[in-house]
């Protein structure tokens, strides 16, 4: 007599189908996404798991309840130590995953549901850090560019300051995205499989050309090496940056105990552009901003701008006479701090 084969876990088939199906067919979600959301599930099907007493192959759907969602988002900030931030990333990883579920699940649509209608957690977004022109000119100056390293890294932070780009549309750059003759520019790959232009200043572009021409990558392959011709990665990126940024701040007191990471050179290009007086809508387009919301962060970052916004609305309402001048301390009275 034959044994009866179990049937087939559904929450199973229904995982492998949201992160091949659902994120990677429909959604086209790039490898970082899918990477953050694999993570987010599996951090929530062990804690699942452990709280029901028994493996995670053994959960089943009706496990999948709002209660354990919640009690899930309390245990990373309180027992793993996330922020707010990271603790709403994983919600909106959960959102998608359980909205995948009500597609193909109708049966137990009421208990998906009620995931999906959890809110957000409010936090303080803190200002955007970045640097001023005149540090990253130092920081530029720090590769040798004789050698083949200095080569490569000058050029790779002097595009992504250029551009702004995230370190993943940067290391997804290719020789065919360049046009480095006028007009000189670049073609990014950014989120959503979305393709924007960037312009490219004449110095980016050489910088580059000499590059690919000193360096030629591989066939179909990106410009932006390691020390052994293979793909540079994020970590590579943030070394780069971290060694140089650490032989500026002898020359720059403004770079010492201060973590500068990839993302802060996007940061620095959107307060340049601001302060160069560019229109925000031109700014969002020229980061790849899909709300302009997310680039009005960028102007609480900067107390020059809010102080010459100021003055310029005092002028306007007529409060600031034409003969004002800003306030410097006369010899006398320097010479009286001087003696006390």
């Amino acid at each position: 007599m034959s044994r009866k084969r179990p049937a087939r876990n559904p929450l199973a088939k229904l995982v492998t189908s949201f992160f091949q199906e659902h994120l990677g067919r429909i959604c086209e979600a790039s490898p970082h996404t899918i990477r953050a959301y694999r993570d987010a599930l599996r951090l929530f099907l062990i804690f699942l798991a452990e709280a029901r007493g028994r493996r995670v192959d053994r959960l089943r759907l009706s496990d999948l309840r709002v209660e354990e969602v919640v009690s899930f988002l309390s245990h990373l900030e309180s027992q793993r130590g996330n922020t707010a931030r990271t603790r709403n990333c994983r919600l909106t990883a959960l959102r998608s995953f359980f909205a995948h579920l009500l597609r193909n699940d109708p049966a137990n649509a009421g208990q998906y549901a009620r995931v999906l209608s959890l809110p957000a957690k409010k936090f303080h977004v803190p200002a955007a850090i970045y640097l001023e022109p005149e540090d990253v000119r130092v920081v530029l100056r720090m590769p040798d560019r004789r050698t083949r390293l200095g080569l490569r890294d000058h050029a790779l932070l002097l595009f992504m300051y250029n551009t702004g780009a995230r370190v993943a549309e940067t290391l997804a750059v290719r020789p065919d995205d360049l046009e480095l003759k006028r007009p000189r520019q670049v073609r990014l790959h950014g989120k959503g499989k979305k393709i924007r232009s960037c312009p490219l200043w004449k110095d980016t572009a050489a910088a580059l050309r000499r590059l690919i021409d000193e360096q030629p990558p591989p066939a179909g392959g990106t410009i932006f090496r390691n020390a052994r011709g293979g793909q540079l990665t994020r970590d590579g990126v943030a070394y780069i940056l971290e060694k140089h940024v650490r032989r500026a701040s002898s020359e720059r007191r403004t770079l010492r105990r201060r973590r500068i990471t990839p993302h802060v050179l996007r940061h620095s290009c959107a307060v340049a552009l601001l302060q160069a007086g560019v229109d925000l809508t031109v700014i969002r387009d020229y980061l790849g901003h899909a709300d302009v919301a997310t680039t009005n962060r960028y102007v609480s970052t900067n107390l020059r701008m809010k102080r010459e916004a100021l003055e310029a609305f005092s002028r306007r309402a007529g409060l600031t006479s034409e003969g004002d001048s800003a306030w410097s301390p006369t010899p006398d009275l320097l010479r009286f701090l001087s003696s006390l």
